[in-house]
């Protein structure tokens, strides 16, 4: 049998009608840039996040670095954000010139270390770190509880990296509402996933909501009058439009991959592998499922894709050991929890529409390799 990490052919059938009519609808309109399908969308995501305002962008990473320039990161300053993350969170921190200044994460969660932030603020750094970056790895929250005070004490702007958690929540608030600004990510594999790519801004504060708007579109309100020196960082109609269809599926698709996480959870409790740790601040929509084990992954991945399971590792290098990267200064060793972490952790196919016959497929040959 072969399992895949995601089918989308399976989430897209039962709602193959809706979406047609909706990019129908658009291409009627031939309104292909923002317009009134890119309104909708963001007022829809302002009801379900609970954000006081929502600006729809290119992607997730153009949301991460308009949401610092909005907050007034400029080049030089410091941006912290974990160095066990996609390589987009430090990534679009360096495309505006701004430091990427990276921090280790906790062992269970795989979250940004509050430990190792304080011990970044308490040094004296040669340049002035002015932003932090909580990425809500795996699809649950970081310790925002811990990461706000630690903002309010230094006097730091806080960017939420929702990219794998829109629609978890920490302690009944939406990932993405509790910061400054919260950047998601549609890329098409995300729990809510565009055609293309995709990404919004969530924020609270209607300055910030305005500066957003105006540097998406070429710094302009009025078009051919520009403001500032803005980018191309649009949402097209058509993403919208399918965004906006799929948001009303959205929490039954992240409950149902919570039925699937607890099913695996059951079946290989007390095995010499670490299932997920959920802490009780924060809900899990498991973008990934991950599993630690004892020792190195390699063979469980090999012995997994083997037998047709699309196992993964979820990052296999740190950021700060990265070739991009080197020019800040970092070297092996300097994290060790991100270090441990992407040489055990391996994921298991979790979505939605998993069938019986496939979890069961993939729990006996987990079983068998661990027993083995």
């Amino acid at each position: 049998m072969k399992v895949s990490a995601l089918d989308l052919k399976r989430q897209i059938a039962p709602i193959r009608q809706e979406l047609d009519a909706a990019i129908k609808e658009v291409i009627d309109h031939t309104s292909f840039i923002l317009g009134q399908a890119v309104v909708r969308f963001e007022q829809s995501v302002v009801r379900y996040s609970g954000a006081k305002y929502a600006i729809g962008v290119s992607n997730g990473t153009d949301a991460i670095a308009l949401a610092l320039i909005a907050l007034g990161i400029e080049s030089g300053d410091g941006v912290i954000c974990p160095t066990f993350t996609y390589f987009a969170t430090a990534g679009a921190v360096a495309s505006i010139g701004a430091r990427p200044v990276f921090a280790d994460i906790e062992l269970d969660t795989y979250n940004i270390s509050l430990t190792s932030v304080e011990e970044i603020l308490s040094k004296k750094n040669k340049f002035k770190i002015k932003a932090i970056i909580p990425v809500h790895l795996y699809g649950q929250c970081a310790d925002m509880d811990g990461i706000l005070k630690l903002a309010r004490k230094y006097k730091l702007k806080v960017v939420e990296d929702t990219a794998q958690a829109f629609g978890a929540e920490f302690r009944g608030r939406k990932a993405g509402t509790l910061g400054d600004c919260g950047a998601v990510s549609f890329y098409p594999g995300k729990n809510l996933g565009a055609f293309g790519d995709a990404g919004l801004i969530l924020t609270n504060n209607r300055v910030v909501a305005d500066r957003l708007r105006i540097l998406r579109n070429q710094g302009n309100k009025n078009k051919y009058y520009h403001l500032v020196l803005g980018r191309n960082n649009r949402l097209d109609a058509i993403q919208a439009a399918v965004l906006e269809v799929k948001l009303k599926y959205l929490d039954e698709w992240n409950r149902k991959r919570q039925e699937v996480a607890q099913y695996y959870n059951k079946k290989l409790a007390g095995l010499a592998i670490n299932t997920p740790f959920v802490p009780s601040y924060t809900t899990h929509i498991y973008h990934q499922y991950t599993l630690r084990a004892a020792g190195s992954n390699k063979r469980f991945l090999e012995y997994l894709q083997e037998k047709g399971i699309d196992s993964r590792v979820f990052y296999p290098m740190p950021l700060h050991l990265q070739k991009c990267f080197k020019y800040l200064g970092y070297g092996v060793g300097c994290f060790p929890e991100a270090g441990s972490a992407a040489k055990q952790i391996f994921t298991l196919p979790i979505y939605p529409e998993m069938t019986l016959e496939e979890k069961d497929y993939i729990i006996d040959q987990v079983l068998i390799r661990v027993r083995h």
